[in-house]
């Protein structure tokens, strides 16, 4: 301490820096049965510099506070509401006061006493709210509005926390506008003139408090639903970590590739890619993974490699997303009415794609960029192994396919079947979807097939050795998938025979087990929806509606569609497939509000369950006719 303070003043600076210390570091050393020990030493230290310094501001200001044991109570007004100015001999006292106020309010607050905190937090604001905003109060007044943002929202009372954090987005704001000088930290009201903070760590300090602050409104507007204000203040809340230099690696990787996925439901693909190119840079900034005998040496290496290896496969999950989107939402530009590639529309987006799509990059580069001179250039070099626009051919839509297949290989390793039961399988959901997403593209039908063939090899041993009884959602999530893939190759193999003058026996055979493959699965999913005894629910759950209906609808129009020669076959799975379409009928007689789950359905099960009965005729008469 400089020679020039007096005793009294260097007492409360050492003061200070000691509850400093063990609130902020020695606390993190608090033994498990007491866990606030050093939080309490530095509440009574903390008690004893406001008492000094209330002794010395009601000595200096003129006012009717009460005496020394009662809250300061100041009127809350507007900011600048007052004739004192904020460098006033008592307004640099109030300061004090506040920074103080503001330590114990949060002192109070980590030690899990939330009245306490307010109280002393709302102190520190009414005490602070009669002088107009300067340098001296400008940080303490934004940093009491967050911690009563934060304090709020705990109590899930979020519009109490909205306001307070738009006031001190707001204080920022127009302090930077009207000053915009570095103001003074709170630790440099209790430091000798020569140890204060330099202007620049005093301008990182409170750009930091201010990022903190768009932060916790980003998790506000989240909360309200406001979604799009929510992603817009997360997206700045990273670019400020980022230039202030204020991060943690791995958390700011996965906060960046969170924040591509909301990018990604809104289909802005180039501000999706760019998070999660800039979330793997950032990752990398973590280390390299430890290999595994590091890992088996040391406990400490050993959880690096866990969290690295999670971390990255989490970005990696989010890739897939990225890649899967994209191919699903060019898949619906461009397919027509019953979801086959619409050639006209694809020739006309190409057209006029490559003009709108580079306007559009020219004009968001500069607002979405992340990183510094260190990380753009690695940033950019991963955005150009994947495109942003939507692809409009095959060739377009495998190297998207390709990029996320090489995601999905990365996430296996890391969510493996044994301990990562649940990932692991949504991970191979999406590698399924994918290989869906591509076959689109695809127009030569026996290739088509062989993407979904690829799906059902990938997908049917973990559905058959799935223990329904504890994964009887994912297990129905599997058996509809299936069943669905079965019918689409199905689907595929009618087109393909329709082409053909004469089936022969191999294709009508694979043809037929294509269509029983699908009632299998799709039975299997019925099946799941059944009471204990075994008997169909009069009225179904609203999450297995419309599956289950579509699954009655489809597995009549399969029995429909099998081929064979024997009149008695033919005849059982006509009947089977009346039956089918009857229960689609009946049902949604019986259960109104079910029709618009299935309209299409409905009115083609009520056209064929008038149509069947006279099929069906037919071929009994055929049959006592050859007999």
């Amino acid at each position: 301490m400089a020679a020039s303070m007096s005793p009294e003043e260097r007492s409360l600076c050492e003061k200070y820096s000691r509850a400093i210390t063990l609130s902020e570091v020695e606390s993190r050393k608090d033994p498990e049965n007491d866990p606030f020990c050093s939080k309490y030493k530095a509440r009574e230290l903390l008690k004893e510099i406001h008492s000094t310094l209330r002794n010395l501001y009601a000595g200096e200001h003129d006012t009717d506070e009460g005496d020394g044991e009662q809250p300061l109570d100041g009127a809350e007004g507007e900011l600048g509401g007052s004739a004192c100015s904020g460098d006033s001999p008592a307004g640099l006292q109030a300061a004090r006061l506040g920074v103080i106020e503001y330590h114990l309010g949060l002192n109070h607050v980590e030690t899990e006493e939330l009245s306490a905190g307010e109280e002393h937090l709302m102190n520190c604001i009414k005490l602070l709210d009669k002088y107009t905003i300067s340098q001296e109060n400008i940080s303490v007044f934004i940093q009491a509005r967050n911690q009563l943002g934060i304090l709020w929202a705990g109590r899930d009372e979020i519009e109490k926390a909205q306001g307070f954090l738009e006031t001190a987005e707001s204080l920022y704001i127009r302090y930077m506008k009207e000053d915009g000088q570095p103001p003074m930290d709170l630790s440099d009201f209790f430091l000798a003139e020569e140890e204060k903070l330099s202007e620049q760590e005093r301008t990182k300090r409170f750009e930091m408090a201010h990022t903190y602050t768009l932060y916790y409104l980003a998790q506000v507007y989240k909360n309200l639903e406001q979604f799009e204000k929510a992603g817009r203040y997360c997206h700045t809340t990273l670019q400020r970590q980022l230039e202030f230099n204020h991060f943690v690696p791995l958390e700011w990787a996965i906060n960046a590739a969170t924040l591509s996925q909301y990018y990604i439901t809104k289909s802005c693909y180039m501000e999706g890619r760019h998070c999660l190119a800039a979330a793997l840079v950032v990752a990398g900034l973590a280390g390299d993974v430890p290999s595994e005998a590091a890992a088996q040496e040391s406990e400490t290496e050993s959880e690096k490699r866990e969290q690295l290896r999670q971390k990255r496969a989490e970005i990696a999950r989010c890739w897939i997303k990225y890649c899967l989107n994209l191919l699903q939402d060019a898949k619906k530009l461009l397919e027509d009415n019953i979801g086959e590639l619409d050639v006209e529309r694809q020739v006309e987006q190409k057209a006029r794609r490559r003009e709108q799509e580079e306007e559009k990059e020219k004009g968001l580069k500069s607002a979405i960029l992340f990183g510094s001179s260190d990380t753009y250039d690695s940033i950019l070099a991963l955005e150009e192994k994947v495109s942003c626009i939507y692809p409009l051919d095959f060739e377009e839509a495998r190297a998207i396919f390709l990029v996320g297949q090489n995601y999905v290989n990365e996430a296996k390793e890391y969510f493996e079947m044994d301990g990562h039961v649940t990932d692991h399988i949504e991970v191979l959901q999406d590698h399924s979807a994918l290989f869906k997403a591509l076959s689109f593209f695809e127009e030569d039908c026996e290739r088509r097939c062989k993407m979904h063939k690829r799906r059902i090899d990938m997908l049917e041993p973990i559905c058959l050795d799935l223990n329904a009884q504890y994964y009887l959602l994912i297990c129905r999530q599997l058996q509809f998938e299936l069943a669905e893939t079965y019918y689409e190759m199905m689907d595929l193999k009618l087109v393909v025979a329709n082409k053909q003058d004469e089936l022969d026996a191999h294709t009508i055979k694979k043809f037929n087990h294509l269509c029983m493959s699908s009632i299998k699965y799709y039975k299997m999913f019925l099946d799941s929806v059944k009471t204990p005894d075994g008997k169909f629910p009069d009225k179904l759950e609203d999450d297995v509606l419309r599956p289950a209906l579509v699954a009655k609808f489809r597995i009549a129009r399969l029995y429909s569609r099998i081929i064979s020669p024997d009149s008695g076959k033919q005849l059982e799975n006509l009947n089977k497939s009346l039956e089918c379409y009857c229960f689609v009928v009946e049902y949604c007689e019986r259960n109104p509000e079910a029709k618009k789950a299935v309209e299409t359905e409905l009115e083609l099960s009520e056209e064929m369950s008038g149509l069947l009965p006279l099929k069906i005729e037919r071929l009994k008469m055929k049959m006592v006719s050859s007999n």
